[in-house]
């Protein structure tokens, strides 16, 4: 899974992104967060097919606002979301990880 960091630092980032704050937090190393990579992987697929007029007409961009944006943005920088141990200038790096199910073995290991 992949998203382009082009596309979060050049277009969401400027473009979508409030000043961060406590209530809604961002971090920088955004790159560094599972979580965050899969739901702005899924909000940028979204947003190569709602932003063409071509295959979505006008109201693209309004619905990927609507029903991708505002909703991966909400729990990407809610208190308790992926970002929670991050501020402004600060990262740490000791994120909650999942725990691994009783039983299942990495691929690797």
């Amino acid at each position: 899974m992949e998203v382009p960091a082009e596309w979060v630092e050049g277009v969401l980032v400027p473009g979508c992104l409030a000043e961060p704050s406590a209530e809604a937090r961002w971090c920088h190393r955004w790159l560094e967060h599972p979580i965050a990579i899969a739901r702005l992987h899924a909000c940028w697929l979204a947003w190569q097919e709602l932003s063409d007029p071509a295959a979505c007409g006008c109201t693209g961009p309004s619905v990927w606002h609507r029903d991708h944006l505002h909703p991966c943005m909400r729990e990407l920088r809610a208190s308790g979301g992926p970002f929670e141990g991050c501020a402004k200038d600060e990262h740490q790096i000791n994120h909650r990880l999942p725990k691994l199910v009783p039983g299942w073995r990495h691929p690797d290991g």
